[in-house]
């Protein structure tokens, strides 16, 4: 059995398993993902600082740019934890809600909290004005979290919830609305 393997059903005992457990591991999880955003960013600032790069955007449209991006993406992450609260669980892996989440945000795409994630790095780049934040390591961290997506998180999710998530994924697409899905499911009282 290869590591993968067994690295997705360990996620999916614990996720599974004792709900005390998950309450205890959850916080470091999360600690541990959001500090692995930060690394990304101080590199970021590391590097430009090491390569001498202009600052980018200049001022203020640093701030015009980047604080409405990062307010965008801080109401995004709130609306997902909202919705993951409200059917008893955490954005956390190891400590899911008990049910498939296809409200909210989650009704249009399947992973509306990476993509705040992502916005809010672009939007720090822009208020940080830093060029390997916008240009290379927010890159790298999306194409990462898709690699991490596709090769552990799905089909931990498949086997955790079976058909209701495969139907799932199937019509909702991975990160941004289709276009005129907002306007079709908002017809509908999603």
């Amino acid at each position: 059995m290869n590591v993968r393997i067994k690295w997705i059903g360990l996620i999916n005992r614990v996720a599974t398993g004792d709900r005390k457990i998950r309450l205890l591991l959850a916080p470091a999880v999360g600690l541990c993902f959001f500090l692995c955003a930060i690394f990304f960013v101080l590199l970021a600032l590391v590097t430009d600082r090491r390569l001498n790069l202009p600052s980018f955007p200049p001022a203020p449209y640093h701030r015009h740019l980047g604080f409405p991006v990062m307010a965008a993406a801080l109401l995004l992450l709130t609306w997902c934890v909202f919705h993951f609260v409200k059917k008893k669980g955490t954005p956390v892996p190891i400590h899911p809600p008990p049910v498939l989440v296809a409200s909210g945000p989650y009704a249009f795409t399947r992973n509306p909290m990476l993509t705040g994630m992502f916005l809010l790095l672009f939007g720090l780049g822009f208020v940080l004005q830093s060029l390997t934040l916008l240009l290379i390591f927010t890159p790298l961290f999306i194409l990462l979290s898709v690699l991490e997506l596709k090769i552990i998180e799905e089909p931990e999710l498949a086997m955790r919830l079976g058909r209701n998530y495969l139907d799932y994924r199937k019509k909702t697409p991975m990160f941004f609305p289709k276009t005129g899905c907002i306007a079709k499911k908002r017809r509908k009282g999603l």
